[in-house]
């Protein structure tokens, strides 16, 4: 699999098909494996590239370690510029989608069509919650092992309907966190609201969410699709957190319908 240089980071990502680069970005406890349904779904017609984020799978460890999505989506230009692409499409799940928001407020002219799949603008938008949530993210991985954390964090990433396959599959994934990429991400939910940028966004775009979402419940897609204009959101039944495991037939067909629409327009 390949590697690229963004700034100072080697990043790992997988790659297939060819077309317009459509670039995946993976959640807090996964990587690009998790992307495997759609490397090979929508190979086909597009150019499908998954990336390791900074301190994820065979990505090198942030040093100092990012704190902010801002940070991220600047890492995630280097990347993208690494391969020499212009223009792409960008799909983002969970703390990815909040990273995708950032990046298209920061570079608008990137992206020519945005897929926000299980969205979360961040931790700040509930304060109840929010230094809850930090203190047992940071308490758990820097406390359990990396399959303790699997086992105590996949339960909740499933409908109930959800094949053994791919919860097991999940825990493996999930088996592989690394503590300066957690982190990372556990302090950047923690500093993040992206709700100010959601009138900024005015690529096409599409929202994706589970129905049986337990992490990022529709309702916060929903408030993410009324902040941005001319956005639609998707529920895929019978699906939790990780709906493009759970529900990649399904999944798969809702970005290739959309994104051939946008390839459209752009073709115009």
């Amino acid at each position: 699999m390949p590697y690229t240089q963004a700034g100072s980071l080697s990043i790992h990502y997988r790659t297939q098909g060819v077309g317009t680069p459509l670039i995946l970005l993976h959640g807090l406890g996964n990587n690009s494996q998790s992307w495997s349904r759609q490397l090979a779904g929508l190979q086909d017609q597009f150019q499908v590239i998954a990336w390791d984020a900074p301190g994820y799978g065979d990505s090198s460890d942030p040093d100092p370690e990012f704190r902010t999505f801002g940070e991220l989506a600047d890492i995630l230009e280097d990347f993208i510029d690494s391969l020499g692409f212009e223009k792409i499409f960008l799909l983002g799940h969970s703390m990815g989608s909040t990273t995708a928001m950032e990046f298209c407020a920061k570079y608008p002219e990137r992206v020519q069509a945005l897929i926000l799949a299980a969205s979360t603008r961040g931790g700040r938008t509930n304060p109840e919650t929010n230094e809850r949530k930090l203190k047992d993210r940071l308490h758990n991985v820097e406390n359990l092992s990396p399959q303790e954390l699997a086992e105590l964090r996949i339960p909740a990433m499933f409908s109930p309907y959800a094949a053994p396959e791919a919860i097991a599959e999940a825990k493996r994934i999930m088996a592989m966190v690394r503590p300066p990429g957690y982190r990372s991400v556990a302090y950047s939910l923690y500093n993040a609201d992206t709700t100010g940028l959601l009138p900024s966004l005015k690529m096409p775009t599409l929202l994706i969410c589970g129905e049986d979402d337990k992490v990022t419940p529709v309702a916060e897609s929903r408030i993410v699709e009324q902040g941005i204009a001319g956005s639609t959101l998707k529920l895929i039944a019978r699906a939790g957190h990780l709906c493009y495991i759970e529900q990649p037939e399904e999944f798969n067909s809702l970005v290739r319908s959309f994104l051939q629409g946008c390839d459209k327009e752009g073709a115009r």
